[in-house]
């Protein structure tokens, strides 16, 4: 099927409250621009030296979000555009991008990540972790940071029931975090998880944003 047969095979199985972030990393400009002319606007990246050159390259009407790692040396060339960081994993981060926010006079939509998958090699703040930061980091020291929920990824497993458990705990610290209270900056409106392997799940969880690139993009191009 081509790109806008699989956008909408994709669509017709997602509610109307998830956004749909179609993972655009690896793929070249002319094939985002296939999922764009299809009317897609929302787009995730990997990586910073893929995703600016994009947003130079592509409508300015794109909304970008950065799904992978982030290195803190390399915020400052997202943060003039950059829709929202799901990848938040530690505390140096976080002030890199609100210092790099307000050189852009923007404030930043952000996620924070968590740690619930079974893999070490996964990023992002353990459970009592997040905790902590939530309720005593000073918030008012990031005025161009605004958090606005959770982003978690589940264990690379065919073990569906391990999979569906790690995303029932990630809901379930988003729900408790979400009955509050919470600093002002701070609210649990999005859920990020799943992937082209396991978004109906996620969505069966409590997902509100699913990353998803194979199931659109198809096999990613080789580099």
């Amino acid at each position: 099927m081509s790109i806008s047969q699989n956008l909408e095979a994709i669509r017709s199985q997602i509610p109307e409250n998830v956004r749909l972030i179609a993972v655009s990393k690896t793929q070249p400009v002319e094939i985002i621009k296939k999922a764009y002319d299809a009317g897609h606007r929302h787009f995730g990246e990997n990586r910073v030296q893929e995703v600016a050159p994009k947003y130079e390259a592509l409508p300015h009407d794109i909304h970008w979000h950065l799904i992978g790692h982030l290195q803190t040396n390399k915020v400052k060339y997202i943060a003039p555009f950059v829709h929202l960081i799901h990848s938040v994993d530690r505390l140096k981060l976080l002030e890199e991008i609100d210092r790099q926010a307000g050189r852009s006079n923007r404030i930043i939509d952000c996620l924070l990540q968590v740690h619930v998958a079974r893999e070490e090699s996964k990023h992002g703040f353990a459970p009592d972790e997040l905790r902590r930061l939530v309720h005593e980091a000073s918030w008012s020291s990031y005025p161009n940071v605004r958090i606005v929920g959770l982003m978690g990824m589940a264990t690379f497993t065919d073990d569906e029931e391990v999979v569906r458990g790690e995303f029932r705990s990630l809901k379930m610290l988003f729900d408790e975090l979400a009955r509050g209270p919470l600093p002002a900056t701070v609210e649990m409106k999005e859920l990020s998880m799943g992937m082209s392997g396991d978004y109906r799940i996620a969505i069966e969880e409590g997902s509100t944003m699913v990353r998803i690139g194979t199931a659109i993009f198809g096999d990613r191009n080789s580099r």
